[in-house]
């Protein structure tokens, strides 16, 4: 396999970091960690904010215009705040704002394409009660690029760059690398912020149960020699390309979504593909896209095929 270098919108000196502001803690923690990147890597940051408006009222001659000018003056207010965020923790962060019409997830996907990075706040603990958000679930399902979803646990010790960028690979039905969006992404990330990348690979779809621990002790050697082997063969093009990143491969019997959470505890960057080989055509996400960006202990990257 060779590594396309077909020019990339994401990628280009114009590509500005994009941020969702609601006005809500994740909002805001999602601001900071926005911030930081943009500075970092010499980009604009773009604060966005969307208003639950059809564009068609005039605030100056709907029966209702004093409530749509209240719903406009709060949004104003959300951007100022967000704004004064990001410059308490990068005060040299060059900031753009835009307060849209038309709803958050239409407003934000449409930034998607040209995008270096569109990043959006979660809350919630994990687990079946979290409660990710209509808007956040379509973001991360139908945008275009790479969507980071900066979750509520503490991840700030990590994000020095002593913690390493974690990738969660999948195989094709030809038993190649599948996900190339996210190996991409991955290495990009790893190079950006000058540290390890941790590709974690597991053979089989079965889930991680109580038994499974003994189970991949008991996997023959030559099964995992394998496994690495074709996850290295897979690799190898990326490597070459970004020669700097210094990688680590792991490879599972099964349980990817375990092994992933497992390994978010320790990462400054988690990477997936919004599908993979739990993904079904027609859905917005795969099935371990979807638990990671619900459950992880770090940041989430997924990557789109587009």
């Amino acid at each position: 396999m060779s590594v396309p270098h077909a020019p990339d919108p994401h990628r280009s000196r114009s590509a500005a970091v994009v941020v969702g502001v609601d006005g809500s803690v994740g909002s805001e923690r999602a601001v900071r960690w926005a911030a930081s990147v943009a500075v970092r890597r010499g980009r604009r940051l773009v604060l966005v904010h969307a208003l639950d408006i059809d564009p068609s009222h005039d605030a100056l001659t709907d029966p209702d215009a004093l409530a749509i000018r209240s719903v406009r003056d709060r949004g104003v207010e959300r951007l100022l705040s967000a704004a004064a965020i990001a410059r308490r923790v990068e005060p040299d962060v060059v900031i753009d704002t835009a307060l849209l019409d038309g709803g958050a997830a239409p407003a934000l996907i449409g930034y998607s394409p040209t995008a270096h990075l569109l990043v959006l706040g979660a809350t919630g603990t994990g687990g079946a009660t979290t409660h990710l958000g209509s808007i956040l679930l379509a973001v991360t399902g139908h945008a275009e690029g790479a969507v980071v979803v900066v979750r509520d646990s503490e991840f700030s010790r990590r994000d020095d760059g002593t913690g390493p960028v974690v990738v969660g690979i999948d195989a094709d039905h030809r038993g190649g690398l599948a996900s190339y969006r996210a190996v991409e992404a991955a290495f990009a990330e790893a190079s950006e912020r000058g540290c390890p990348l941790i590709a974690v690979h597991a053979w089989s779809d079965l889930p991680f149960g109580e038994l499974d621990e003994a189970v991949e002790d008991e996997t023959p050697p030559e099964t995992e020699a394998a496994a690495l082997a074709l996850l290295g063969e897979g690799l190898a093009p990326w490597r070459e390309k970004y020669p700097e990143v210094t990688v680590e491969q792991h490879v599972y019997r099964c349980g990817a979504r375990h092994h992933l959470l497992m390994w978010s505890k320790t990462a400054q960057l988690l990477v997936v593909g919004a599908r993979g080989r739990g993904g079904f055509p027609g859905l917005p996400l795969g099935s371990t896209a979807n638990a990671m960006i619900q459950r992880a202990h770090c940041p989430v990257l997924v990557a789109h095929d587009h």
